[in-house]
Formats: C-alpha cells, structure tokens, sequence
C-alpha cells in the first residue's frame, strides 16, 4: 500500500519523511515502485545542515525481495554506501509502518549486510515508537594496540567495520582527531568508537566517529560492536546499556546473535524538489 505523503511523486519531487533514534537522524524515502535511487550527490546536499535539510543519511525503502518483508539502501551523509544501521533500520521500520508496507509488530528487511528482524511497537504519543533490530552476529577481530597506545582496542565485523577502543573517560578524547586519523588506516573506512566503563554495571558510555559522516549523537551498529567488545573483554554482562550522546541504547548478547533496542521518533514529513535542492546546494 502506498501512502501519499511517503512515495515519490510523478511530478518529480521526492516526499520523505525524517526520524531519528537517539539523535542519529535519516531521511527515508519509500519506493515501492523502484523509481527513486538514491543519487550520491543529491544525498549529499540533502543531508547538509546547512545548505541542506540535515542528517546523518538517507535511507530508500523498496519491496523485499525472497524471504524479506522490504528491501533496505543506505547511503551516508558523504553519499557512500553503507551496509548496516542500527539506528536507521529503526527510523526504516516506524517509516515503513506509518506507510502501511507493513504491520507492527514483526517483519524483514534484505540489507547489504544480510536479511534482518525487525519488532516495532507504536508508542503512546504521535510520533513515538520503540524497535529492536537482530544485528546479526558480531565477529571480533585482532587486537589493536597501535590504535591508542596503552588502551584495549580491537576490530568488529558487524557486517560493516568498526574500531572500539576503551578509554578512562570519552569527554577527554578529541574526536575530530582520533576519528579520521584512525579512519586513514582502513582503506575503505571504519567506524571509530571510543567507550568508557559504566555509569554503573553492565554500562558503556560511548562516542562514535561514523566513517562518511562524522562525529554523530548515536550509532546502533557502533552500540553492539562496543558491547561486544566489552563483553569479550569481561567488562560487562550480556545485556548491556549503551549511553550514547544523543540516548541510551540497549544490547542483548546471546549465541544467536546481538539485538538492538530502542527509541525511534519521527521528526517532519518533507517534500524536496531535487532541482531546487541542488541549487541550493553549497559552493
């Protein structure tokens, strides 16, 4: 079922809507016709905060193809691809919901990174929802003393790359520096987290540096890298509070796999019209 205000028009303009879970934002456009891909260029003036209506990427919904319920791309702020968010696959689901594609509580999209499970449940005010996502496993990579000397460190396959390094206290460490400095040595990207121990048991506080976007509020993939590691390395449990800036995500840890949970809120329904976006655009 297509929904007016969710679909791209046939008068050229593209109607989206935009959510975000703790903070980490996404335009998302449904395509159930498959029309509408996503131009790497026009992702990147539309994600501009300045030039542009703001986020951290933009997100395509199209039909599931095989077993899955809808089909998933993503692209980051820079216009690269990306496999996998957690966080996004959350905004996904409410945009998804809203548009009547699918019913609460339970479906399937195909992503890059496999086919994932998603449980949505509406909230009690207009706009609010909470979802779990199944992350899939995580596969914990070799050491990385080089990253921080003198802090643990290793790589995460989460079916997209990450980095987390543990640190005494996250506020004291200068992303902007860190971030892409440890992103030159991958060179396809990595995502850079940078967690502190608690408040409390069983809790990571946590920073993330997203390869193609930048410092963000929140990363959902980066959330069960890091509990993972953590996990591995004895310092928390299998259910673990992950208080990223922008909120406080949760991760369950089993031998199945990791899944995500947390808080999705839908922030505007807009209407681009690419040409004017470009025009707009920054120099």
């Amino acid at each position: 079922m297509n929904h007016p205000d969710s679909t791209n028009g046939t008068d050229g303009r593209l109607r989206l809507t935009k959510h975000h879970g703790a903070g980490n934002d996404f335009l998302v456009l449904v395509d159930t016709e498959g029309g509408a891909a996503l131009d790497p260029v026009l992702v990147r003036s539309a994600c501009d905060r300045r030039f542009g209506v703001g986020a951290d990427g933009v997100i395509r919904v199209t039909r599931g193809a095989g077993s899955a319920d809808l089909g998933m791309e993503l692209r980051n702020a820079d216009g690269g691809v990306a496999e996998m968010s957690g966080n996004g696959m959350r905004c996904l689901a409410q945009a998804a919901v809203e548009a009547g594609l699918v019913p609460p509580t339970s479906f399937t999209v195909q992503t890059l990174a496999g086919v994932k499970s998603v449980e949505y449940h509406p909230g009690a005010t207009a706009g609010a929802a909470e979802a779990s996502v199944d992350m899939g496993p995580a596969t914990l990579g070799p050491a990385q003393p080089g990253a921080l000397p003198g802090h643990p460190a290793c790589l995460v396959d989460m079916g997209n790359p990450h980095l987390v390094v543990v640190v005494p206290d996250v506020d004291e460490v200068d992303m902007d520096e860190v971030g892409p400095r440890l992103q030159r040595d991958h060179p396809d990207g990595i995502n850079v987290e940078c967690i502190a121990i608690g408040p409390g048991s069983d809790a990571i506080t946590l920073r993330v540096w997203e390869r193609g976007v930048g410092e963000t509020l929140a990363c959902g993939s980066g959330s069960a890298a890091a509990a993972a590691a953590a996990h591995q390395w004895g310092l928390v449990g299998a259910r673990v509070a992950v208080h990223n800036p922008g909120g406080t995500l949760f991760v369950q840890l089993s031998p199945d796999g990791i899944r995500l949970e947390g808080p999705v809120r839908k922030v505007a329904s807009l209407e681009l019209d690419p040409a004017q976006l470009l025009a707009a655009a920054r120099p």
